[in-house]
């Protein structure tokens, strides 16, 4: 098994041959795209959410008919947290107690990518707990995926491997995972390894989780992703709006805190004490293009884009801009410096290539000139520092991308 096809390998039962197959039946420009687009996928559940978000017009376009995901398993295993964790409206959130049985019914909501299940306890004892079991099969043999929740604290024992196989036994897509591993210590590897056998999986096909903590909902999510190609493509064209949106918002931000530092009194001509947030900016970037680098390095490639030199190019041309009071000054060098910075950074990640340093020096010198317009508004007297940063932040947001980004990153 070769290390793409490995990317596919998660699921259990019939599934883990049948995604073979599909894999097997790509032409291969197909599976290095997929295979791109799953490196690239965010780490944490608020880049999924935004990623989400601009993707659902490419999701409808490609796949049609959303995939219905069924979240079944033990009575108090937490289906019911996962479900609220993963749901859109918090209308429709699922009641959560600590009592056995507080799912009676089936409940459906959007979670975006897909639609998601919430089903009855699958093991309970008696009358009721037939029924709800009944339920809970029929909801997982008419989905597209099934998610079996199981309970770390309560372990697997003969209910569950008995659940589990008659889950099987429906070949269907099945994502395995272990709810409330916040509550195992030390023990987590063996705990792992005793569900793994009890269940006749390989450890690694078993997704550890805390619904509670949204702990492991990003590997639930990337799971359910791999179980429809179709998906993943269209996950992969939303990806550049998802960069531009994060990105952006975090260009601002430190652009922001950037001109709220530089009217502090200080030696403005030495940029030392901008160069964490730039730093700090650049790093964020390299995270949302899925790049690996320390902080040393983001330093590197600010002295690399040549920041420091432009600002105090910046500064000796803007304060010949109709003399603006130098907390103006001082606020829209730093804030032009950064933002050309941030662009710098997102170019170099998405194609490899430096921006010139005229193409930067034009950024930061036409947000500059907009700043000092826009804030001389507020007065001669230094602002304090957060109606500053508000007020950045809006003329950011009016200014826009470069008018060449575009072309940049084409």
């Amino acid at each position: 098994m070769d290390r793409e096809q490995g990317q596919f390998e998660e699921f259990v039962g019939r599934w883990g041959g049948e995604i073979l197959k599909l894999w097997d039946s790509l032409s291969q420009e197909d599976r290095d795209d997929l295979t791109k687009v799953l490196a690239q996928l965010p780490l944490d559940p608020k880049g999924w959410k935004s990623l989400i978000e601009s993707s659902l017009d490419h999701i409808q376009f490609a796949a049609g008919d959303k995939s219905s995901i069924a979240i079944v398993g033990p009575a108090n295993a937490g289906k019911s947290t996962l479900y609220n964790q993963l749901i859109q409206s918090k209308e429709d959130r699922a009641k959560v107690s600590a009592v056995p049985g507080t799912t009676r019914d089936p409940q459906e909501s959007e979670a975006g990518l897909f639609l998601i299940v919430d089903t009855p306890g699958a093991d309970a004892a008696g009358s009721v707990g037939v029924v709800e079991k009944e339920k809970a099969l029929a909801v997982a043999a008419e989905a597209d995926v099934i998610v079996a929740m199981f309970d770390a604290a309560h372990g697997i024992r003969e209910p569950e491997e008995a659940l589990f196989q008659e889950l099987c036994d429906l070949k269907k897509p099945i994502i395995v995972t272990l709810n409330k591993m916040d509550l195992i210590g030390k023990e987590r590897p063996e705990v792992l390894g005793r569900a793994a056998a009890g269940l006749g999986i390989r450890v690694e096909q078993i997704i550890p989780l805390s619904a509670k903590k949204g702990e492991g909902l990003v590997s639930i999510l990337v799971a359910i992703a791999k179980s429809e190609p179709r998906t993943v493509a269209a996950l992969g064209k939303a990806l550049p709006a998802y960069r531009w949106d994060l990105a952006q918002t975090a260009i601002g931000r430190a652009s922001s805190t950037a001109a709220a530092i530089a009217i502090t009194p200080l030696p403005f001509i030495d940029f030392i004490p901008l160069l964490g947030v730039q730093a700090a900016l650049v790093l964020g970037i390299a995270r949302i293009y899925g790049e690996k680098i320390t902080m040393q390095r983001a330093r590197e490639l600010i002295v690399t884009f040549g920041a420091g030199m432009l600002g105090r190019t910046l500064f000796y041309e803007l304060s010949k801009f109709g003399g603006p009071p130098g907390w103006i000054l001082s606020a829209a060098v730093a804030a032009g410096t950064t933002v050309a910075v941030g662009y710098g950074a997102m170019v170099w990640f998405e194609r490899g290539v430096k921006v010139s340093r005229d193409e930067l020096k034009r950024i930061s010198g036409a947000v500059g000139e907009t700043l000092i317009e826009r804030l001389k508004t507020m007065g001669q007297r230094r602002p304090n520092r957060k109606p500053l940063q508000d007020r950045v932040n809006i003329v950011l947001e009016d200014i826009g991308p470069p008018d060449e980004f575009d072309e940049m990153v084409d």
